[in-house]
């Protein structure tokens, strides 16, 4: 069977979507601060799009500024514009990793996500929605836009932000829980989750000539914020698990699929490597997963190393024994590809042209 040629690597574009006060602003400079060093291009309706790197947190703006304007991004622009701001940051010289856009909090996510499923940029992939939830305010802010169920329904990730406000903050989870469609539903309290959730955090390593973001300092990150999480950034991935799983043997695509297609909700994150052996000699993939969102890369093997699938998985109260089992069980030396078995994971490659439907 025909395969998919390789593509170049392409950038995640990751919406931040939620109602005003959600927390989208605290929780996109924490992701800035706390990045692994990754550099975030990070497109926001108020303030521009701006490139930046983990260290750097102070200086002056480059050239790398877009400026949208005031209003809703899904209202000012088109497809066609939006590419024109992502052309800017998808610049290689930028050396960008992952862009972030911010939503304005009056914003549908469901038109931006059509817009960049729409992008006709090679360079850009969409990523994911995130929706931002204020537990404290929930009840009321439900009341007041209803449409908040369809955004959560829509949503790939669910961050339910500023617990620690809430009374009754186990309710709010359990409730949010039933108005997604296997979405995951992170907890947080001043935006705090762990950037690998959302992208892969390159190592952190010294960089030359450090672009910086001088409105850090003019959003709603406080201060109690900032000495918080100087005090505890060692205890971010506290609350998490994580499954390291490496196999020599390759992958059933049809069990791999299965798998894929009934993980928990506690599953927030899959990344790595996977070997499909004889249904496809030629790649490997990398597989992208977010809550529900679910993308596959096909990109050739690297010369001189081995042929191995390597998969980690980050979650809150998964039985890491347990996936382990089903993913081993996932495995098969069969010599001979199954005709059609890799039809299932091809679903998820996104080919350049493919202006498809949001996955489900």
């Amino acid at each position: 069977m025909s395969q998919p040629s390789p593509k170049p690597q392409q950038i995640p574009v990751v919406v931040l979507a939620g109602f005003l006060g959600s927390g989208k602003t605290t929780l996109l400079n924490h992701l800035l601060h706390r990045s692994g060093g990754s550099r975030i291009g990070a497109l926001v309706n108020d303030f521009g799009a701006i490139e930046i790197d983990a260290m750097a947190v102070a200086g002056a703006l480059g050239d790398s500024t877009v400026s949208l304007g005031n209003g809703c991004l899904c209202c000012a622009v088109d497809a066609s514009e939006l590419d024109q701001y992502l052309e800017r940051l998808a610049e290689p010289g930028l050396g960008i990793d992952v862009i972030v856009i911010e939503a304005s909090g009056l914003a549908e996510p469901q038109e931006l996500v059509r817009m960049l499923l729409a992008s006709e940029h090679p360079g850009v992939v969409y990523g994911g929605l995130v929706e931002v939830v204020d537990a404290a305010e929930f009840d009321d802010t439900r009341a007041r836009h209803p449409e908040i169920d369809r955004h959560l329904a829509l949503a790939d990730l669910v961050v339910v932000n500023k617990l620690d406000r809430a009374a009754d903050g186990e309710r709010v989870l359990g409730l949010v829980r039933t108005l997604v469609d296997r979405a995951a539903v992170v907890p947080a309290t001043y935006g705090r989750i762990d950037p690998e959730f959302l992208f892969d955090c390159r190592p952190s390593e010294e960089r030359i000539g450090q672009l910086s973001f001088d409105d850090l300092h003019e959003t709603d990150f406080h201060e109690a914020d900032l000495h918080e999480e100087g005090d505890h950034a060692g205890h971010l991935h506290a609350a998490y698990d994580s499954l390291s799983f490496v196999s020599p043997v390759p992958l059933d695509p049809r069990r791999l699929m299965t798998f894929l297609d009934s993980r928990p909700e506690g599953l927030y994150r899959i990344k790595g490597y996977v070997d499909f052996g004889p249904h496809d000699v030629r790649n490997r993939y990398a597989v992208h997963a977010v809550g529900r969102f679910l993308r596959f890369y096909p990109e050739p093997w690297p010369a001189g190393g081995g042929r191995l699938t390597q998969l980690v998985l980050i979650g809150s109260g998964i039985d890491a024994a347990a996936l382990e089992k089903e993913l081993e069980a996932s495995r098969s030396d069969a010599p001979h590809a199954d005709e059609h078995g890799m039809w299932g994971v091809l679903r998820y490659v996104r080919e350049p042209e493919e202006q498809g439907a949001y996955p489900v």
